[in-house]
Protein backbone atom coordinates (compact mmCIF):
# COMPACT_ATOMS: atom_id res chain seq x y z
CA UNK A 1 0.00 0.00 0.00
CA UNK A 2 2.57 2.48 1.00
CA UNK A 3 4.41 1.87 -2.86
CA UNK A 4 0.88 2.49 -3.92
CA UNK A 5 0.15 5.82 -1.52
CA UNK A 6 2.04 8.51 -3.61
CA UNK A 7 -0.13 7.49 -7.16
CA UNK A 8 -2.96 7.65 -5.32
CA UNK A 9 -2.20 11.27 -3.92
CA UNK A 10 -0.90 12.67 -7.48
CA UNK A 11 -4.09 11.72 -8.94
CA UNK A 12 -6.31 13.48 -6.19
CA UNK A 13 -4.61 16.73 -6.88
CA UNK A 14 -4.59 16.57 -10.90
CA UNK A 15 -8.20 15.63 -9.83
CA UNK A 16 -8.38 18.50 -7.62
CA UNK A 17 -7.76 21.06 -10.26
CA UNK A 18 -9.05 19.41 -13.31
CA UNK A 19 -12.56 19.67 -12.21
CA UNK A 20 -12.18 23.65 -12.19
CA UNK A 21 -10.56 23.68 -15.28
CA UNK A 22 -13.39 24.85 -17.34
CA UNK A 23 -15.19 26.99 -15.07
CA UNK A 24 -12.79 29.15 -13.51
CA UNK A 25 -9.22 28.74 -14.36
CA UNK A 26 -9.39 29.86 -18.08
CA UNK A 27 -11.28 32.63 -17.23
CA UNK A 28 -8.97 33.61 -14.76
CA UNK A 29 -5.86 33.03 -16.99
CA UNK A 30 -7.48 34.98 -20.41
CA UNK A 31 -10.03 37.09 -18.99
CA UNK A 32 -9.64 40.18 -20.95
CA UNK A 33 -9.81 37.59 -23.83
CA UNK A 34 -12.94 35.82 -22.77
CA UNK A 35 -15.01 39.24 -22.38
CA UNK A 36 -14.09 39.92 -25.98
CA UNK A 37 -14.46 36.56 -27.52
CA UNK A 38 -18.06 35.77 -25.65
CA UNK A 39 -18.78 39.60 -25.94
CA UNK A 40 -19.99 39.71 -22.35
CA UNK A 41 -19.04 42.42 -19.94
CA UNK A 42 -17.46 41.89 -16.38
CA UNK A 43 -21.03 41.84 -14.78
CA UNK A 44 -22.41 39.02 -17.59
CA UNK A 45 -19.74 36.44 -16.84
CA UNK A 46 -20.06 37.48 -12.64
CA UNK A 47 -23.59 36.63 -13.33
CA UNK A 48 -23.13 33.12 -15.01
CA UNK A 49 -20.68 32.59 -11.93
CA UNK A 50 -23.38 33.24 -9.49
CA UNK A 51 -25.71 30.78 -11.25
CA UNK A 52 -22.89 28.48 -10.40
CA UNK A 53 -22.42 29.78 -7.02
CA UNK A 54 -26.62 29.24 -6.39
CA UNK A 55 -26.48 25.12 -7.61
CA UNK A 56 -22.82 24.95 -6.23
CA UNK A 57 -24.49 25.50 -2.46
CA UNK A 58 -27.06 23.06 -2.77
CA UNK A 59 -24.60 20.46 -3.86
CA UNK A 60 -22.04 21.38 -1.48
CA UNK A 61 -24.73 20.81 1.71
CA UNK A 62 -26.72 17.94 -0.19
CA UNK A 63 -23.21 16.50 -1.22
CA UNK A 64 -21.93 16.22 2.25
CA UNK A 65 -24.06 13.14 3.30
CA UNK A 66 -23.21 11.35 -0.37
CA UNK A 67 -19.78 11.39 0.49
CA UNK A 68 -20.17 9.90 4.04
CA UNK A 69 -21.81 7.00 2.33
CA UNK A 70 -20.36 6.42 -0.61
CA UNK A 71 -16.72 5.77 -1.80
CA UNK A 72 -14.68 8.90 -4.25
CA UNK A 73 -13.81 6.56 -6.88
CA UNK A 74 -17.13 6.54 -9.15
CA UNK A 75 -18.30 9.99 -7.44
CA UNK A 76 -15.03 11.60 -8.87
CA UNK A 77 -14.70 9.82 -12.16
CA UNK A 78 -18.33 10.36 -13.38
CA UNK A 79 -18.04 13.87 -11.64
CA UNK A 80 -14.97 14.94 -14.24
CA UNK A 81 -16.45 13.18 -17.15
CA UNK A 82 -19.72 15.44 -16.84
CA UNK A 83 -17.28 18.03 -16.48
CA UNK A 84 -15.17 17.53 -19.56
CA UNK A 85 -18.63 17.18 -21.62
CA UNK A 86 -19.66 20.56 -21.05
CA UNK A 87 -16.33 22.08 -22.10
CA UNK A 88 -17.04 20.51 -25.45
CA UNK A 89 -20.12 22.57 -25.60
CA UNK A 90 -18.01 25.62 -24.14
CA UNK A 91 -15.49 25.55 -27.08
CA UNK A 92 -18.27 26.45 -29.81
CA UNK A 93 -18.02 29.81 -28.53
CA UNK A 94 -21.87 29.51 -27.47
CA UNK A 95 -24.76 32.81 -26.82
CA UNK A 96 -24.43 34.26 -22.97
CA UNK A 97 -27.20 32.45 -22.28
CA UNK A 98 -26.09 29.14 -23.05
CA UNK A 99 -22.47 29.77 -21.37
CA UNK A 100 -25.04 30.65 -18.34
CA UNK A 101 -26.88 27.44 -18.55
CA UNK A 102 -23.57 25.53 -18.61
CA UNK A 103 -21.98 27.66 -15.46
CA UNK A 104 -25.43 26.29 -13.59
CA UNK A 105 -24.75 22.80 -14.88
CA UNK A 106 -20.87 22.88 -13.83
CA UNK A 107 -22.15 24.30 -10.28
CA UNK A 108 -24.03 20.57 -9.99
CA UNK A 109 -21.16 18.10 -11.81
CA UNK A 110 -18.06 19.58 -10.01
CA UNK A 111 -19.65 20.14 -6.42
CA UNK A 112 -22.56 17.31 -5.82
CA UNK A 113 -20.40 14.01 -6.16
CA UNK A 114 -17.00 15.93 -6.11
CA UNK A 115 -16.21 18.33 -3.33
CA UNK A 116 -16.83 16.34 -0.10
CA UNK A 117 -15.41 13.03 -1.47
CA UNK A 118 -12.14 14.97 -2.46
CA UNK A 119 -11.67 16.57 0.71
CA UNK A 120 -12.52 13.94 3.14
CA UNK A 121 -9.86 11.40 1.01
CA UNK A 122 -7.35 13.90 1.36
CA UNK A 123 -7.96 14.16 5.23
CA UNK A 124 -7.71 10.47 5.61
CA UNK A 125 -4.53 10.57 4.13
CA UNK A 126 -3.29 12.84 6.24
CA UNK A 127 -3.66 11.16 9.73
CA UNK A 128 -3.93 13.06 13.04
CA UNK A 129 -0.12 14.80 12.98
CA UNK A 130 0.25 16.12 9.32
CA UNK A 131 -3.06 17.80 8.33
CA UNK A 132 -1.29 21.06 7.68
CA UNK A 133 1.45 19.07 5.35
CA UNK A 134 -1.07 16.89 3.69
CA UNK A 135 -3.22 19.22 2.58
CA UNK A 136 -0.61 22.25 1.48
CA UNK A 137 1.30 19.40 -0.24
CA UNK A 138 -2.65 18.47 -2.17
CA UNK A 139 -3.54 22.34 -2.85
CA UNK A 140 0.66 23.07 -4.12
CA UNK A 141 0.37 20.12 -6.03
CA UNK A 142 -2.73 21.35 -7.67
CA UNK A 143 -1.60 24.67 -8.53
CA UNK A 144 2.00 23.49 -9.96
CA UNK A 145 -0.57 21.33 -12.04
CA UNK A 146 -2.61 23.92 -12.69
CA UNK A 147 0.64 26.42 -13.14
CA UNK A 148 1.69 24.19 -15.78
CA UNK A 149 -1.15 24.05 -17.91
CA UNK A 150 -1.51 28.08 -17.27
CA UNK A 151 1.89 28.48 -18.34
CA UNK A 152 1.55 26.14 -21.50
CA UNK A 153 -2.00 27.22 -21.96
CA UNK A 154 -0.45 30.72 -22.33
CA UNK A 155 2.44 29.69 -25.01
CA UNK A 156 -0.34 27.62 -27.06
CA UNK A 157 -2.47 30.61 -27.33
CA UNK A 158 0.35 33.16 -28.30
CA UNK A 159 0.69 30.29 -31.28
CA UNK A 160 -2.80 29.50 -31.81
CA UNK A 161 -3.08 33.23 -33.05
CA UNK A 162 -1.62 34.22 -36.50
CA UNK A 163 -0.41 37.48 -35.25
CA UNK A 164 0.07 39.28 -32.13
CA UNK A 165 -2.63 39.54 -29.68
CA UNK A 166 -2.29 43.26 -29.81
CA UNK A 167 -3.77 43.32 -33.28
CA UNK A 168 -5.57 39.98 -33.67
CA UNK A 169 -9.50 40.46 -34.64
CA UNK A 170 -12.08 38.65 -32.19
CA UNK A 171 -12.37 36.15 -34.95
CA UNK A 172 -8.66 34.73 -34.21
CA UNK A 173 -8.97 35.52 -30.63
CA UNK A 174 -12.17 33.17 -30.66
CA UNK A 175 -10.54 30.52 -32.79
CA UNK A 176 -7.85 30.11 -30.77
CA UNK A 177 -9.61 30.27 -27.27
CA UNK A 178 -11.88 27.82 -28.56
CA UNK A 179 -8.74 25.33 -29.23
CA UNK A 180 -7.47 25.82 -25.75
CA UNK A 181 -10.80 25.52 -24.24
CA UNK A 182 -10.83 21.68 -26.28
CA UNK A 183 -7.64 20.87 -24.93
CA UNK A 184 -8.45 21.64 -21.01
CA UNK A 185 -11.86 19.23 -22.20
CA UNK A 186 -9.61 16.77 -23.14
CA UNK A 187 -7.70 16.72 -19.68
CA UNK A 188 -11.10 16.71 -17.87
CA UNK A 189 -11.65 13.71 -19.68
CA UNK A 190 -8.00 11.85 -19.42
CA UNK A 191 -8.50 12.92 -15.37
CA UNK A 192 -11.65 10.87 -15.04
CA UNK A 193 -9.33 7.97 -16.49
CA UNK A 194 -7.02 8.15 -14.51
CA UNK A 195 -9.40 8.67 -10.82
CA UNK A 196 -10.87 5.68 -12.42
CA UNK A 197 -7.20 3.39 -12.59
CA UNK A 198 -6.03 5.15 -9.75
CA UNK A 199 -8.31 5.35 -6.75
CA UNK A 200 -8.73 2.15 -4.86
CA UNK A 201 -11.92 0.29 -5.14
CA UNK A 202 -11.62 -0.98 -1.18
CA UNK A 203 -12.48 1.92 1.24
CA UNK A 204 -9.99 -0.05 3.49
CA UNK A 205 -6.84 1.43 0.90
CA UNK A 206 -7.81 4.80 1.56
CA UNK A 207 -8.80 4.48 5.34
CA UNK A 208 -12.04 5.92 4.51
CA UNK A 209 -15.37 5.16 7.09
CA UNK A 210 -18.85 5.08 5.78
CA UNK A 211 -22.26 5.81 7.32
CA UNK A 212 -25.60 5.87 5.77
CA UNK A 213 -26.68 8.75 4.01
CA UNK A 214 -28.52 11.03 6.60
CA UNK A 215 -28.73 14.64 7.93
CA UNK A 216 -27.17 12.94 11.08
CA UNK A 217 -23.76 14.72 10.13
CA UNK A 218 -24.81 17.98 9.39
CA UNK A 219 -27.01 17.86 12.76
CA UNK A 220 -23.84 17.34 14.86
CA UNK A 221 -21.14 19.81 13.06
CA UNK A 222 -23.52 22.47 13.46
CA UNK A 223 -23.71 22.66 16.81
CA UNK A 224 -19.61 23.10 16.97
CA UNK A 225 -18.47 26.48 17.25
CA UNK A 226 -15.33 25.69 15.79
CA UNK A 227 -17.40 24.68 12.68
CA UNK A 228 -19.11 27.98 12.27
CA UNK A 229 -15.82 29.90 12.39
CA UNK A 230 -14.31 27.42 10.12
CA UNK A 231 -16.82 28.65 7.29
CA UNK A 232 -16.34 32.13 8.35
CA UNK A 233 -12.47 31.71 7.61
CA UNK A 234 -13.26 29.67 4.46
CA UNK A 235 -15.37 32.53 3.11
CA UNK A 236 -13.32 35.25 3.60
CA UNK A 237 -10.40 33.33 1.95
CA UNK A 238 -12.67 32.19 -0.66
CA UNK A 239 -13.05 35.90 -1.34
CA UNK A 240 -9.46 36.51 -1.72
CA UNK A 241 -9.25 33.24 -3.94
CA UNK A 242 -11.55 34.93 -6.41
CA UNK A 243 -9.96 38.44 -6.37
CA UNK A 244 -7.01 36.63 -8.04
CA UNK A 245 -9.15 36.39 -11.29
CA UNK A 246 -8.91 40.09 -11.64
CA UNK A 247 -4.72 40.16 -11.38
CA UNK A 248 -4.62 39.61 -14.99
CA UNK A 249 -7.33 42.55 -15.84
CA UNK A 250 -5.84 44.79 -13.23
CA UNK A 251 -2.64 44.02 -15.57
CA UNK A 252 -4.38 44.90 -18.96
CA UNK A 253 -6.13 47.91 -17.32
CA UNK A 254 -4.24 49.68 -14.72
CA UNK A 255 -0.74 48.57 -16.31
CA UNK A 256 -1.05 48.40 -19.60
CA UNK A 257 -0.61 45.22 -20.83
CA UNK A 258 -1.42 43.14 -23.67
CA UNK A 259 -3.42 40.27 -23.96
CA UNK A 260 -0.98 38.22 -23.68
CA UNK A 261 1.73 39.93 -21.12
CA UNK A 262 -1.70 40.37 -18.89
CA UNK A 263 -2.18 36.48 -19.04
CA UNK A 264 1.29 35.86 -18.08
CA UNK A 265 0.49 38.07 -14.78
CA UNK A 266 -2.20 35.83 -13.74
CA UNK A 267 0.21 32.79 -14.48
CA UNK A 268 3.19 34.13 -12.20
CA UNK A 269 -0.05 34.39 -9.64
CA UNK A 270 -0.84 30.38 -10.31
CA UNK A 271 3.08 29.56 -9.95
CA UNK A 272 2.82 31.36 -6.16
CA UNK A 273 0.24 28.57 -5.14
CA UNK A 274 1.92 25.31 -4.52
CA UNK A 275 4.77 28.00 -2.99
CA UNK A 276 2.08 29.64 -0.51
CA UNK A 277 0.28 26.19 -0.02
CA UNK A 278 3.32 23.96 0.87
CA UNK A 279 4.71 26.40 3.16
CA UNK A 280 1.76 27.20 5.20
CA UNK A 281 1.13 23.42 5.66
CA UNK A 282 4.34 22.95 7.06
CA UNK A 283 4.49 25.27 9.20
CA UNK A 284 0.99 25.10 10.42
CA UNK A 285 1.67 21.45 11.49
CA UNK A 286 4.55 23.47 13.47
CA UNK A 287 3.08 26.58 15.22
CA UNK A 288 -1.00 25.47 14.78
CA UNK A 289 -3.09 25.67 12.00
CA UNK A 290 -5.37 28.37 13.34
CA UNK A 291 -2.45 30.21 14.02
CA UNK A 292 -1.11 30.23 10.34
CA UNK A 293 -4.04 31.13 9.37
CA UNK A 294 -4.30 34.27 10.88
CA UNK A 295 -1.00 35.53 9.44
CA UNK A 296 -1.92 34.59 5.95
CA UNK A 297 -4.71 36.81 6.43
CA UNK A 298 -2.93 39.57 7.83
CA UNK A 299 -0.80 39.27 4.62
CA UNK A 300 -3.94 39.24 2.66
CA UNK A 301 -4.98 42.22 4.38
CA UNK A 302 -2.11 44.12 3.99
CA UNK A 303 -1.75 43.70 0.04
CA UNK A 304 -5.30 44.43 -0.19
CA UNK A 305 -4.86 48.01 1.57
CA UNK A 306 -1.82 48.52 -0.08
CA UNK A 307 -2.94 48.55 -3.76
CA UNK A 308 -6.78 49.48 -2.90
CA UNK A 309 -5.53 52.65 -1.71
CA UNK A 310 -3.08 53.39 -4.28
CA UNK A 311 -0.25 54.01 -1.83
CA UNK A 312 2.57 52.20 -4.32
CA UNK A 313 1.14 54.84 -7.52
CA UNK A 314 4.31 56.23 -6.82
CA UNK A 315 6.43 53.07 -8.07
CA UNK A 316 7.24 51.08 -11.20
CA UNK A 317 5.06 48.71 -12.07
CA UNK A 318 7.56 45.87 -11.00
CA UNK A 319 6.35 46.59 -7.30
CA UNK A 320 3.17 46.48 -7.68
CA UNK A 321 3.36 42.96 -9.45
CA UNK A 322 5.69 42.26 -6.48
CA UNK A 323 2.73 43.22 -3.79
CA UNK A 324 0.07 40.80 -6.42
CA UNK A 325 2.89 38.29 -5.24
CA UNK A 326 3.12 38.39 -1.88
CA UNK A 327 -0.86 38.71 -1.29
CA UNK A 328 -1.21 35.65 -4.00
CA UNK A 329 1.25 33.92 -1.18
CA UNK A 330 -1.36 34.46 1.76
CA UNK A 331 -4.32 33.77 -0.18
CA UNK A 332 -2.54 30.24 -1.25
CA UNK A 333 -1.35 29.86 1.83
CA UNK A 334 -5.03 30.12 3.57
CA UNK A 335 -6.59 27.97 0.76
CA UNK A 336 -3.78 25.19 1.71
CA UNK A 337 -5.11 25.08 5.62
CA UNK A 338 -8.36 26.02 6.02
CA UNK A 339 -9.56 22.04 5.73
CA UNK A 340 -6.94 21.04 8.07
CA UNK A 341 -8.71 22.95 10.49
CA UNK A 342 -10.82 19.79 10.91
CA UNK A 343 -8.30 17.80 12.47
CA UNK A 344 -7.28 20.63 15.37
CA UNK A 345 -11.11 20.69 15.97
CA UNK A 346 -11.60 17.58 16.27
CA UNK A 347 -14.38 16.93 13.91
CA UNK A 348 -14.75 12.81 13.57
CA UNK A 349 -13.49 11.55 10.87
CA UNK A 350 -17.13 9.95 9.84
CA UNK A 351 -18.45 12.97 9.97
CA UNK A 352 -16.22 14.88 7.55
CA UNK A 353 -18.12 14.75 4.13
CA UNK A 354 -21.23 16.61 6.23
CA UNK A 355 -18.81 19.18 7.91
CA UNK A 356 -16.89 20.42 4.45
CA UNK A 357 -20.85 20.08 3.23
CA UNK A 358 -21.83 22.33 5.70
CA UNK A 359 -18.94 24.99 6.04
CA UNK A 360 -18.70 24.48 1.72
CA UNK A 361 -22.35 25.73 2.10
CA UNK A 362 -21.41 29.03 4.04
CA UNK A 363 -17.93 29.13 3.12
CA UNK A 364 -18.37 29.01 -0.62
CA UNK A 365 -21.11 31.80 -1.00
CA UNK A 366 -18.94 34.47 -2.88
CA UNK A 367 -19.41 32.22 -5.82
CA UNK A 368 -23.00 33.30 -5.85
CA UNK A 369 -22.71 37.39 -4.79
CA UNK A 370 -18.63 37.78 -5.55
CA UNK A 371 -19.09 37.80 -9.29
CA UNK A 372 -21.54 40.00 -10.07
CA UNK A 373 -20.18 42.21 -7.37
CA UNK A 374 -17.01 42.39 -9.30
CA UNK A 375 -18.89 42.87 -12.18
CA UNK A 376 -20.51 45.77 -11.30
CA UNK A 377 -17.53 47.37 -9.40
CA UNK A 378 -15.36 46.88 -12.32
CA UNK A 379 -17.73 47.99 -15.00
CA UNK A 380 -19.37 50.83 -13.29
CA UNK A 381 -16.00 52.29 -12.16
CA UNK A 382 -13.63 52.02 -15.49
CA UNK A 383 -9.63 51.92 -14.93
CA UNK A 384 -8.04 51.88 -11.99
CA UNK A 385 -10.89 53.12 -9.59
CA UNK A 386 -12.90 49.70 -9.63
CA UNK A 387 -9.71 47.50 -9.22
CA UNK A 388 -9.03 49.77 -6.40
CA UNK A 389 -12.69 49.40 -4.86
CA UNK A 390 -12.16 45.61 -5.31
CA UNK A 391 -8.67 45.47 -3.64
CA UNK A 392 -10.63 47.45 0.01
CA UNK A 393 -12.96 45.01 -0.79
CA UNK A 394 -10.59 42.12 -0.37
CA UNK A 395 -8.96 43.66 2.85
CA UNK A 396 -12.38 44.32 4.35
CA UNK A 397 -13.11 40.32 4.46
CA UNK A 398 -9.44 39.97 5.37
CA UNK A 399 -9.95 41.88 8.31
CA UNK A 400 -13.35 39.59 9.12
CA UNK A 401 -11.57 36.61 8.43
CA UNK A 402 -8.44 37.69 10.94
CA UNK A 403 -10.82 38.05 13.66
CA UNK A 404 -12.70 35.00 13.09
CA UNK A 405 -9.33 33.43 13.27
CA UNK A 406 -8.04 35.20 16.31
CA UNK A 407 -11.49 33.86 18.11
CA UNK A 408 -10.61 30.17 16.75
CA UNK A 409 -7.26 30.42 18.86
CA UNK A 410 -8.27 31.70 21.66
CA UNK A 411 -10.87 29.08 22.11
CA UNK A 412 -8.52 26.00 21.32
CA UNK A 413 -5.74 27.96 23.36
CA UNK A 414 -8.28 27.87 26.28
CA UNK A 415 -9.17 24.35 25.55
CA UNK A 416 -5.38 23.36 25.68
CA UNK A 417 -4.70 25.28 29.11
CA UNK A 418 -7.52 23.74 31.22
CA UNK A 419 -6.56 20.23 29.34
CA UNK A 420 -3.10 21.11 30.74
CA UNK A 421 -4.08 22.38 33.92
CA UNK A 422 -6.56 18.89 34.77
Amino acid sequence: MKSYKPFIIITLLIAGESIFLLPFVIARIFRPTFLTVFDITNLQLGSAFSVYGILAMASYFLGGPIADRFLPKKLMTFSLFTTALGGLLMATIPSIFILTILYGFWGITTILLFWAAFIKATRAFGGKNTQGFTFGLIDAGRGLFAAILASLGVIAFDYFLPVSATVASQAELSSALSKIIFIFSCISLLTSALVWFFIPSSSQNIQLESGNVSLEGIKQVIKRKAVWLNAIIVLCAYVGYKCTDDFSLYASDVLGYNDVDAAHIGTISFWLRPVGALAAGFLGDRLRHSRMILYCFLIVLLGGLLIGSNSLSAFEGTVIVLTLGITSLGIYGLRGLYFALLEENKIPLIYTGSAVGFISFIGYTPDVFFGPLMGYVLDNSPGIAGHQQLFLILAGFSGVGLLAALYLNFNLTNKAEKKHRF
